[in-house]
């Protein structure tokens, strides 16, 4: 089977190399679409033997998607953008995969490097070259609703997914976010499309979670319930304030398998806003409903992390531990799991059980500075002066590479204790 790689770009000098040296050897074809590069992109693909093609830029990623694949000659079609690369330990699983004839989409779980909330999502990046497979929305475009009206007609076809981390993404961090102004772009864009199709509970979700992430926590509330109402058959009559005044069923309708993973992004950003409006119930209900849900347990590290901060917050210390170390038995390596572990073995005074929890932490993330933090906190607690020096040191290291006002405000703290002297 002949696997070719399809990506849109633009001005991605910067990042293309890395994306396509991480397909180096696994797909047979590079397709690249240029939607008006004012950088060196097109010669770089050129380099990496792409076939460089050229689109006009009209506002809709799914035009320009839709684009790339009429160009597509392989029998499966990867899907990457440039600040994505696949990751090596995949590869195998993508091979066997391909072979297989029973499968019309492999889902891919894509890791949002240095997140600390939601760090996995499942991404349908991986399908076969089906002429009725495209792309639609004109920003998180996606080939899901073209999928399953095929398999509608074509019931032969089944939806897969692979296990472990298959993309590692870098486009949602903070620096990437505002050089690219992306939240700008995305809410214009999605509030041209709702506008034009309020029944999509997906739109709903993201156009929702983008208004509670801006600050705009009542537009962002409204919209998400009302995804979560299309997406369920459920009226959630719960005003911005986190009153609930009942739910009914609607003609008993029951959201569809394909609707599941909607559902929880709808219950995890509802969890969020009524988390900022301080309706702390309402926000662990939504977050407790989301983890219910049968999804693939990766993607629920966020629900459960967020519901621990909150059972903590309102002193659960064992409810809280329980929404942590469930965390981290779906992924061992979840930093912020580890991390917040250690603050709750902290706050219950097991000052061995909260070290070993935040060098596990630094093991997973060397470049986490809170966790450095609260060891060195941990260890000048039982005594262990030369270790806690030298974990508060490492801490402002951090601190000061990430432009942080914390390095100075450990540093004086550390001068008032005593504990250094410049």
């Amino acid at each position: 089977m002949k696997l070719s790689l399809c990506m849109i770009v633009k001005n991605e000098a910067a990042t293309l190399p890395k994306c396509l040296n991480s397909v180096q050897g696994v797909v047979d074809e590079i397709i690249i679409l240029d939607t008006g590069s004012r950088d060196r992109t097109p010669h770089i693909a050129q380099e990496f033997g792409a076939k460089v093609y050229h689109f006009q830029w009209c506002n809709d990623f799914s035009a320009a998607r839709n684009a790339a694949l009429q160009y597509v000659t392989g029998d499966w079609i990867l899907v990457l953008d440039a600040d994505e690369t696949l990751s090596p330990s995949i590869v195998p699983q993508i091979m066997s995969a391909i072979q297989s004839e029973e499968y019309l989409l492999i889902s891919l779980v894509r890791q949002e490097v240095g997140a600390e909330q939601s760090p996995y999502s499942l991404v349908s990046r991986l399908f076969r070259n089906h002429p009725q497979i495209h792309f639609q929305r004109p920003y998180h475009a996606l080939v899901d609703d073209s999928v399953s009206a095929i398999l509608t007609q074509e019931p032969q076809w089944q939806i897969g997914y692979l296990q472990g981390v298959a993309i590692l993404h870098k486009g949602y961090q903070k620096s990437a976010i505002a050089q690219n102004n992306k939240y700008a772009k995305a809410q214009t864009t999605m509030e041209a499309f709702v506008a034009s199709h309020p029944d999509d509970p997906y739109v709903c979700s993201k156009l929702g979670a983008l208004y509670v992430q801006t600050g705009k926590i009542d537009q962002g509330m409204n919209l998400l319930l009302r995804g979560l109402n299309l997406a369920t058959g459920i009226y959630h009559d719960i005003d911005v304030k986190g009153t609930q005044s009942g739910n009914s069923i609607r003609q008993g309708i029951k959201p569809a398998a394909e609707n599941y993973e909607i559902i929880y992004e709808l219950h995890y950003h509802l969890g969020i806003a009524q988390s900022h409006l301080q309706n702390t119930q309402r926000a662990i209900f939504h977050y407790q409903a989301a983890i219910k849900l049968p999804i693939y347990p990766m993607l629920k590290l966020g629900a459960y992390n967020n519901l621990g901060n909150l059972l903590k917050a309102s002193g659960d210390f064992n409810g809280a531990k329980i929404a942590y170390e469930t965390a981290l038995k779906i992924d061992p390596n979840f930093v912020m799991g580890h991390y917040n572990l250690g603050m709750i073995f902290k706050t219950l005074g097991l000052f061995t059980d909260a070290i070993a929890c935040y060098q596990t932490a630094i093991r997973c993330n060397p470049n986490y500075a809170p966790a450095y933090q609260n060891l060195g906190v941990v260890q000048l607690k039982v005594g262990n002066v030369p270790a806690s020096l030298t974990a508060f040191q490492n801490a402002i290291l951090l601190y000061e590479q990430q432009h942080s006002e914390e390095a100075n405000r450990l540093r004086q703290g550390l001068r008032e204790m005593g504990l250094i002297k410049s």
